[in-house]
């Protein structure tokens, strides 16, 4: 029916209706395989997103996260694999029976229709009296802050406020799942940041499952409840925004999520590096007998002269560096460590003394043992 409970992800999420939903997942993904000819675009991924969660597909270009999204939503057939959505497999079932709204990069609003228009189309497939139709579409333009616009056309209004209204289009017949497909992509920066704040508040105010693909790791990083992160047709790590950024489970990983530092290293002992002539010291074991040094530049400490015992502290030249309004982010020449150059994130008033016009030219770096991690 039209005006079936917006709270069923917070149903399910509170443990409500158990016996429609696999003990693993609200949404499972289970060993889904696509294939263009001889390219592999999904190779075996599995997937399951808990009841009432945002979780983001993230990774460059040709990953697969798309494909993956498309193939969810039945616009494209997997070659193997299954998809089960609150317990039904819907691994063949036609989109139009799947209970998930959508909301692409385009939005695709109707330009001869009026803002309720395209609204009421997300209804067009439901049998519902004009008046209940009529009340949902001013309810849905209400939850996206344009009450009162029902009468415009998308061609005046922002691009943001048209972006709301795929979004209302999208939830109006409260689907169990909302997926969106880059959906701030085509917006400038200052409306994307403040949207993306906009349609997180949303989705957990509705306790709606959502599934969204995007590029922009900063995007993922702010909505997500947990990141898939993609790379050559796989997932390579799925967890929280904190346990990508802080523990990445590859290379790829760290290069991909944040700013890295990289230093070649040969292994000493289990616990210790050769970096150039110096050696420093890890928490995490060491694997392999040569890789490189994984670092933050948040974690890179600088002053004027080294703390305590001297441990991982490195003499370094002051090579630039650039103002960010909350502190400076340096590049920094090491000593003893061949064609290495490091950054740091640091404060305006460490910043403002090395890079000031009567400033050192060199200084101390420190790489906390707890931030090193090695890959192969």
């Amino acid at each position: 029916m039209l005006q079936r409970d917006n709270r069923y992800s917070a149903r399910q999420a509170a443990g409500g209706d158990k016996s429609r939903q696999p003990s693993d997942g609200f949404l499972s993904v289970r060993n889904l395989v696509k294939r263009y000819g001889s390219h592999t675009a999904l190779a075996d991924i599995s997937l399951d997103i808990r009841a009432g969660e945002l979780v983001c597909l993230l990774g460059p270009s040709g990953c697969g996260k798309t494909t993956l999204l498309r193939a969810i939503a039945g616009l494209e057939r997997q070659d193997a694999g299954a998809i089960v959505l609150c317990g039904r497999d819907i691994s063949h079932a036609p989109p139009q029976e799947r209970d998930y709204g959508i909301l692409f990069q385009s939005y695709a609003l109707f330009p001869n229709l009026t803002l309720a228009q395209n609204v009421a189309y997300g209804l067009s497939g439901k049998r519902a009296h004009r008046r209940h139709v009529q009340a949902r579409v001013e309810e849905m333009l209400t939850l996206v802050g344009l009450a009162g616009s029902a009468d415009k056309y998308p061609g005046q209004i922002s691009g943001g406020q048209q972006q709301r209204v795929a979004l209302a289009r999208a939830l109006a017949p409260s689907p169990s799942l909302l997926l969106l497909d880059e959906p701030m992509s085509a917006l400038d920066a200052r409306v994307r940041e403040h949207l993306r704040i906009e349609l997180r508040a949303l989705q957990k105010r509705l306790s709606i499952t959502t599934l969204m693909v995007t590029h922009d790791q900063e995007e993922a990083m702010v909505m997500a409840d947990r990141i898939a992160v993609m790379n050559g047709g796989v997932i390579e790590q799925f967890g929280t925004p904190r346990e990508l950024y802080r523990q990445p489970g590859s290379a790829f990983i760290a290069d991909f999520v944040g700013e890295a530092n990289w230093l070649p290293f040969e292994r000493i002992d289990s616990h210790r590096a050769r970096v150039g002539r110096h050696e420093l010291a890890v928490d995490a074991a060491l694997q392999t007998g040569t890789g490189k040094l994984f670092v933050r530049p948040e974690a890179v400490r600088v002053s004027a002269a080294p703390a305590g015992d001297r441990v991982n502290a490195m003499l370094a030249d002051v090579l630039d560096g650039v103002f960010l309004g909350r502190g400076y982010r340096l590049a920094l020449r090491l000593e003893g460590v061949p064609g290495a150059t490091v950054h740091s994130i640091v404060s305006p008033e460490t910043g403002d003394a090395l890079l000031g016009p009567h400033a050192a030219s060199r200084c101390w770096v420190e790489l906390p043992r707890h931030a090193i991690r090695a890959y192969a």
